[in-house]
């Protein structure tokens, strides 16, 4: 198939097949009038890398799925720098989500004091809810 078929079952555009070829991720041949022809292969790498690019993984992390389709596995994922990759990212969201997670609980005790005080403030004034809101910029919100 040419580029452009290639581009519109992949989901893509020609100018990111062109791009992944100047990466050495995609290797077109080239017909007797010089079209860049490509084969059902290619589009089973084109849909290997786009899953791994929804997933998060950055292009080059996706040459080793690339390199172990190209070396005949039935998937992308069989090779040992495959489950590498996978393993290294799985350690890069656990890291994440820690620090997620300390932002969240952060946020939490921050929240959790914002209404004590105006819990504090609306004894202080007797006002049901709190005092009305002052903007900082001065006067009252209305």
């Amino acid at each position: 198939m040419r580029i452009g078929e290639l581009a519109a079952r992949a989901g893509t555009t020609t100018r990111t097949l062109r791009y992944y070829e100047s990466r050495g991720l995609l290797t077109a041949r080239r017909a007797g009038n010089g079209h860049r022809t490509y084969d059902e292969g290619d589009l089973k790498l084109l849909r290997q890398i786009r899953t791994l690019r929804d997933f998060g993984f950055d292009l080059e992390e996706t040459r080793p799925f690339v390199e172990c389709l190209r070396a005949g596995h039935p998937e992308g994922d069989s090779c040992p720098a495959s489950l590498a990759v996978y393993r290294r990212k799985l350690d890069e969201l656990d890291a994440l989500i820690g620090e997620l997670n300390a932002v969240r609980a952060q946020v939490g005790v921050q929240l959790a004091k914002a209404e004590e005080a105006r819990e504090a403030l609306a004894a202080e004034a007797g006002v049901p809810g709190g005092p009305e809101p002052v903007c900082e910029l001065g006067g009252r919100l209305r």
